[in-house]
C-alpha cells in the first residue's frame, strides 16, 4: 500500500517559500537573532584561537624557538643516535661556542652559535635579509646586536665580536652576511657563525666522546619536530630509552632535555574544560531563547494556517518539517552574515585584548574550525529552538487551531478580579500575562546580559593590587647590576655588586623616604642540625630590606636578632600562603650549626620562619649532591659583615615618595642607561602595569559578551513587543472602536514595556545575587589576588536605561504600526 503515502515534499517546499514571504519582519527578526547567535560563537571562537595562538607564539619566542622539544649538551655519537629516532619528525642542531663578551652586549644575552638552516628557523634567527654564514669570518645577527654594536643594517658591514673559549678570551672581526629583525618579546639573540668557524676555533675539542655540561664550549643542543604535541615528555622519554639513555638525572646516560612550554597541549589543564562549556553553553541557551521566541509567536500567530493546512491532509511531520526549512532556510542568510561580522569583530577586539597583555603581537587566525565550528553551534541552536514551536504547530487539531487562543483563563474568579477595577494598567498586566511562557523568555534573555554584567564587575572589582604585588615585589624600586636581573648569568661574582657610586646617587635624592642592602655570600654555605644538613644561601639585611619580610611562624625581635644569637629561616610559600616544610625543615627556637665555607662555624637560634620575596634573593638555588633541599638563611647585615669575610652587596632597595615615583623612575632609568651602564633596575610600576593588564583583560571580554547578550535581549524585547501590537491589530481596533482613545492605548503599551523592564531588573538582581554568591564568590576566594565583594552597582546603574527602553520600544513600535484607520483594521475582521 506504499503508493497511498502521502508524499508531497514539492508542495512543503513551496510552502515553506510562500509562508517566509507572508512573515518578512518576523524573517528579518529571526535572520538579525540567527546573525547574532553565529556572530557570539564566531568572535568567541576568533578571539579564543587568536589568544591562544598569541600565547602559544609569544611563548616561542621567549623561549627561543618553535620546536616541540630539545636534547641538550651533546655529543657527535650521542647527537647521532638521537636524531634518526622514527619519532622525530624533523630536526636541527646547534654547536655552543660562547656568549657574546663586548660589554655594550651587557644587558642583551647573546649566543654565538654554529646552527643548521632548520634550527636557525626554528629559533627564529634565520636571515631575513642576506644569507646564512658560510666562510669563516661571516655572521648573522638580530638587528638588536647591530643596534647595541652602533652597526648599520646593511650586509657586508664589519663587526668585532668579543667572546670566550674553554676559559681564553678572544676577539675577531666578522663580515654581516645576514641578519634577523629582533623581537621585543624577548631580550635574547644569536650571533651565528659558520661551520669553517667551528672547525677551526674548536679544533682541540673532542665532539665525539665528550661528556659536556651547559657551561661547557662545544656541546651540541638539538631541536626536533614530533609527530604531535600532544605527549612530548613521553615520546621523548621513549626516545631516549630506545636508544640507550636515561632521563634520570643522576645516571650514567643521562640526557638532558627540554619540551617547549610555548605548546599549550604539554600545559593543558582539564579543569579549563568546565568554563569553556560554560560559555558555549550560555551562547546557546542566549541564541535559543530568542530564536524560539521568533518562531513561537509565529507559529501562534499562524496557528490557523496550519490547522487549514491539516484539513487538506498534511502531517504533523510535514507541518513540523515546514517550520524546521523556515529556521534553516533562514539560517542559510543568518549564518554566514554572522560568520563574517563575527570574525571581524573577533579581529577588531583580539588585538585590543592583547594590547592589553605583555604580548606585543596578536595574531589573527584564519582557521577553518572557526567557521565549522561556529556554523555547527549556530545549526544545532537554531534546530533545537524550532522544535518547540513545530511540536505546537503540529499537535493542534484543525477545529482547535481555528479557536486558538494565547490567553488561557483558568478561573472565573481572576475575571470577577479584574472587571471590578478595569484601568489602562490592569489591562497592560493582563497582556502581559497572555503567554506565561513567552514573557518568562523575554524577561530571562535580557537579564542574562545583566547578570553576566554584573558577574564580570563584581569579579574584577575584587582584583586586589596591593595582593597581587605584595607576591612580586616589597619596594618601589631595586637596583642591581645588569647580570643581577639577567636569567642567564645572576648574581655569581664578586663584579656584579652595585656600585658604591649608585648607591651614593640614590641617597642624595630629595625624594628619598627609605632604602637598605641586601647582602650575599658566594660561598659553599651549609646549615646543620644534628642529622640534618642542607646547601645554605645566606643574606645579609638592613633594616629596611629587613621590615619588608613577612613573618610567617614566630616574631621577630630586630634588637635581640642584631645580638648575634639569632638567625632566621625563609620559606617558599605558596599563592596562599602555605609552605612546604622541605624548603625550612629547621623549627623556631631551635639551635642550629651555620658554616661559612673559609670563615668558621657558628650556632645560632632560629627565631622566626619568614618569607623573602624572591625578588630580593639570588634568583637561583644551588644543589649539591646529598645535600637534599638547599635553604636560605638571614642574618641583619651587621652579623653579616661580622661573619663574612667579603660582604658583598647584591641589590640595594628603596623606597620614594608617592608623588615623585614617574620622576624617580625617569631618574633611574637614565641613570643606568647613560651613566653606569652595568648598573639596572627592577621598579614597581612594571607590576602595576601587569596588573593594569590581566585586569583589563577581563574587562574587554566580560565587557563584550555583555553588550553582545545585551543586544540579543534587547532584540528578543523589541519582537516581543513589535510581534504583540502587529498580531492585535484587530484587538485595538476594537478597543478604539467602543471608546478608548489612541493616548490610552499608547499608556497601556507603555504600562507592558514597563512591566517588563522591572521584571527584568528584578530578575536580574534576584538571581544576579545568586550568582554572585553561588559561582563568583568561590571563583574570586580560589584566585590568590582576589577578594569577593558583593554588589549589585551595575544593575542599579542600568535602572534607567531600561525603563527608558520599556517605554520608548512600544511608543515607536505602535507608531510605525498603526498607519492603517480604524475601519481599515476592523474591516479584516469579515
Amino acid at each position: 500500500m506504499s503508493f497511498l503515502k502521502n508524499n508531497n515534499s514539492a508542495i512543503i517546499r513551496k510552502l515553506t517559500i510562500k509562508t517566509l514571504k507572508a512573515n518578512k519582519l518576523r524573517n528579518i527578526f529571526a535572520i538579525i537573532a540567527i546573525a547574532l547567535t553565529t556572530l557570539l560563537f564566531t568572535s568567541i571562537f576568533t578571539i579564543g584561537i587568536g589568544i591562544t595562538k598569541s600565547f602559544e607564539q609569544e611563548t616561542m619566542r621567549q623561549s627561543g624557538g618553535s620546536a616541540h622539544a630539545t636534547f641538550k649538551y651533546l655529543n657527535e655519537n650521542e647527537l647521532d643516535k638521537i636524531k634518526v629516532h622514527p619519532l622525530i619528525k624533523e630536526f636541527g642542531y646547534s654547536i655552543m661556542v660562547s656568549k657574546g663578551e663586548n660589554s655594550e652586549l651587557l644587558k642583551h644575552h647573546t649566543e654565538i652559535r654554529y646552527e643548521t638552516d632548520k634550527m636557525a628557523q626554528m629559533s627564529f634567527c634565520y636571515p631575513t635579509a642576506g644569507k646564512m654564514p658560510q666562510k669563516e669570518n661571516e655572521i648573522v645577527t638580530s638587528t638588536k646586536v647591530l643596534d647595541l654594536l652602533g652597526v648599520s643594517h646593511e650586509i657586508g658591514q664589519k663587526l668585532k665580536i668579543e667572546y670566550n673559549i674553554q676559559g681564553e678570551k678572544r676577539s675577531q672581526e666578522f663580515v654581516l652576511s645576514g641578519f634577523y629583525e629582533s623581537d621585543d618579546a624577548s631580550n635574547f639573540s644569536m650571533i651565528l657563525v659558520s661551520k669553517s668557524f667551528i672547525d677551526k676555533e674548536l679544533v682541540n675539542i673532542d665532539f665525539k666522546n665528550t661528556k659536556f655540561t651547559s657551561q661547557d664550549t662545544g656541546f651540541i643542543n638539538l631541536d626536533v619536530m614530533l609527530k604531535n604535541s600532544l605527549s612530548i615528555q613521553e615520546d621523548l622519554d621513549t626516545i631516549l630509552n630506545e636508544c640507550g639513555y636515561s632521563n634520570n638525572k643522576g645516571a650514567e646516560n643521562y640526557i638532558a632535555t627540554g619540551v617547549n612550554w610555548a605548546y599549550m597541549s604539554s600545559n593543558f589543564n582539564s579543569e579549563i574544560i568546565i568554563p569553556i562549556l560554560g560559555a558555549i553553553l550560555l551562547i546557546i541557551l542566549t541564541g535559543y531563547l530568542i530564536i524560539y521566541n521568533i518562531f513561537q509567536i509565529s507559529v501562534i500567530k499562524d496557528i490557523r494556517s496550519y490547522g487549514l493546512l491539516k484539513t487538506i491532509g498534511t502531517t504533523p511531520k510535514q507541518i513540523k518539517k515546514l517550520i524546521t526549512n523556515q529556521a534553516f532556510l533562514l539560517s542559510f542568510i543568518g549564518i554566514p552574515i554572522g560568520l563574517i561580522l563575527g570574525f571581524l569583530i573577533g579581529n577588531i577586539l583580539l588585538p585590543i585584548i592583547m594590547s592589553t597583555t605583555t604580548i606585543k603581537k596578536a595574531y589573527i587566525p584564519f582557521n577553518p574550525i572557526i567557521f565549522i565550528g561556529a556554523s555547527l553551534f549556530s545549526l544545532i541552536t537554531v534546530y533545537i529552538s524550532c522544535k518547540r514551536p513545530g511540536k505546537i504547530a503540529a499537535s493542534v487539531s484543525p477545529v482547535e487551531a481555528t479557536k486558538y487562543n494565547e490567553v488561557k483563563i483558568k478561573s472565573k474568579k481572576k475575571i470577577k478580579k479584574f472587571s471590578q477595577g478595569i484601568s489602562v494598567y490592569n489591562m497592560a498586566f493582563c497582556n502581559v500575562l497572555r503567554n506565561k511562557k513567552k514573557t518568562i523568555i523575554v524577561i530571562i534573555s535580557m537579564s542574562l546580559s545583566l547578570i553576566l554584567l554584573n558577574s564580570v564587575y563584581t569579579f574584577i572589582k575584587g582584583f586586589d593590587m596591593d595582593k597581587y604585588l605584595s607576591k612580586y615585589i616589597v619596594s618601589d624600586f631595586i637596583v642591581g647590576s645588569a647580570n643581577y636581573f639577567n636569567n642567564q648569568k645572576l648574581f655569581k661574582s664578586e663584579s656584579d655588586i652595585v656600585s658604591e657610586e649608585t648607591i651614593n646617587t640614590i641617597n642624595n635624592l630629595d625624594y628619598i623616604k627609605s632604602g637598605g642592602r641586601v647582602y650575599f655570600n658566594l660561598g659553599k654555605d651549609k646549615v646543620s642540625f644534628n642529622d640534618v644538613k642542607r646547601t645554605a644561601q645566606v643574606y645579609g639585611l638592613d633594616d629596611f630590606p629587613m621590615s619588608q619580610l613577612k613573618v610567617v611562624e614566630g616574631n621577630i625581635d630586630l634588637e635581640k636578632l642584631k645580638s648575634g644569637k639569632y638567625i632566621l629561616e625563609n620559606v617558599q610559600t605558596n599563592d596562599y600562603g602555605n609552605y612546604e616544610t622541605k624548603s625550612a625543615p629547621f623549627d623556631v627556637g631551635q639551635r642550629i650549626t651555620l658554616s661559612l665555607g673559609n670563615y668558621g662555624d657558628k650556632e645560632y637560634e632560629v627565631m622566626a620562619k619568614i618569607e623573602m620575596k624572591n625578588n630580593m634573593t639570588a634568583r637561583y638555588y644551588s644543589y649539591e649532591a646529598g645535600e637534599g633541599y638547599p635553604v636560605r638563611m638571614i642574618l641583619p647585615s651587621s652579623e653579616f659583615c661580622n661573619i663574612v669575610e667579603k660582604p658583598l652587596t647584591m641589590i640595594y632597595m628603596f623606597n620614594v615618595h608617592k608623588n615623585n615615583l614617574d620622576e624617580a623612575e625617569r631618574f633611574i632609568e637614565n641613570y643606568t642607561n647613560n651613566i653606569e651602564y652595568n648598573m639596572n633596575y627592577e621598579s614597581k610600576q612594571v607590576y602595576i602595569n601587569g596588573f593594569k593588564s590581566v585586569q583589563n583583560m577581563f574587562l574587554i571580554v566580560g565587557a563584550t559578551l555583555s553588550i553582545i547578550i545585551g543586544v540579543i535581549g534587547i532584540l528578543n524585547f523589541i519582537n516581543a513587543i513589535l510581534t504583540s501590537i502587529i498580531s492585535r491589530q484587530m484587538e485595538f481596533a476594537i478597543l478604539q472602536s467602543i471608546g478608548m482613545t489612541t493616548k490610552q492605548l499608547k499608556n497601556m503599551l507603555k504600562f507592558e514595556g514597563v512591566f517588563y523592564a522591572v521584571s527584568t531588573i528584578l530578575v536580574s538582581v534576584i538571581i544576579g545575587s545568586i550568582v554572585s554568591i553561588t559561582i563568583v564568590a568561590p571563583i574570586s576566594r580560589e584566585i590568590w589576588f582576589c577578594k569577593y565583594e558583593f554588589t549589585i552597582l551595575p544593575l542599579l546603574i542600568i535602572v534607567p536605561i531600561l525603563l527608558i527602553l520599556g517605554v520608548l520600544v512600544p511608543s515607536i513600535s505602535y507608531k510605525a504600526t498603526s498607519r492603517k484607520s480604524i475601519v481599515e483594521r476592523l474591516r479584516k475582521l469579515e
